[in-house]
């Protein structure tokens, strides 16, 4: 990929990204809706047996152990997300794209979801839990204010789907067993961070990974659509003697 190109792909990064937020600001449910829908969820759980978030939070909320993750859930979209792409874009063009194209597909396609379903996450939903982020020094995420992010967006968890999607990339552009093993254990830890420090629910996580997956697949597809196809040389005939 042509170096002089990175302005295009960071003026793209930055309309989608743009629109995506303007959006989860327009489209910001209110608080009673959003926790009629958060205890839908935590129902659905229970029935199904897997409602484990306030297990998880009180197995890690050690100090160090809520520091540690809430600096993962944290630096996950802001640090990890954009720092692996640029590499991608630098040394596998082709991870890149294909992490580019899943993205920003998934940015659009998870529009819709949480401007019909908007969700209270665990912190915000009056069920007992910690909003551990906002316990570190500097970070307030506690509260309803729309002007910086849309509070009720917990589903579908991008935090979860992106961190599946850079491990995948990742993992197939390096080289070597211990660093793969290393990028493929970033899904799972930002999984555990984004349930113990209160942000998402078991169900979010699920939303999160099948909407990326949908991202993945329509980026594909967009790929393929722009890729012109080759054109077939004909063959040369061969004249037999007569």
């Amino acid at each position: 990929m042509a170096r002089k190109g990175w302005r295009r792909e960071l003026s793209l990064f930055l309309a989608v990204y743009l629109v995506y937020n303007a959006a989860r600001w327009i489209f910001v449910g209110d608080l009673p809706a959003a926790r009629a829908h958060a205890y839908w969820i935590v129902d659905l759980e229970q029935s199904a047996g897997v409602a484990v978030e306030r297990s998880v939070q009180g197995a890690f909320d050690a100090a160090t152990s809520a520091e540690l993750l809430s600096i993962v859930y944290l630096a996950a979209q802001f640090v990890v997300l954009p720092g692996v792409l640029i590499w991608l874009y630098r040394r596998a063009p082709d991870r890149y794209r294909a992490l580019r194209n899943t993205v920003v597909a998934t940015w659009l396609i998870a529009v819709p979801i949480f401007a019909l379903f908007p969700v209270a996450p665990p912190r915000l939903a009056d069920l007992g839990f910690t909003d551990m982020v906002s316990q570190q020094p500097g970070v307030g995420l506690t509260g309803r204010s729309t002007i910086f992010y849309n509070p009720f967006a917990a589903v579908p968890s991008l935090h979860v789907g992106f961190a599946f999607a850079v491990s995948l990339a990742l993992a197939a552009a390096l080289p070597r067993r211990l660093p793969r093993a290393l990028a493929l254990s970033w899904g799972p830890l930002v999984t555990l961070s984004v349930v113990t420090t209160g942000n998402h629910y078991v169900f979010d996580v699920a939303v999160g990974l099948a909407v990326t997956a949908l991202g993945y697949a329509a980026g594909g597809l967009a790929t393929r659509e722009r890729t012109p196809r080759r054109r077939r040389e004909p063959r040369a005939t061969v004249l037999s003697p007569a």
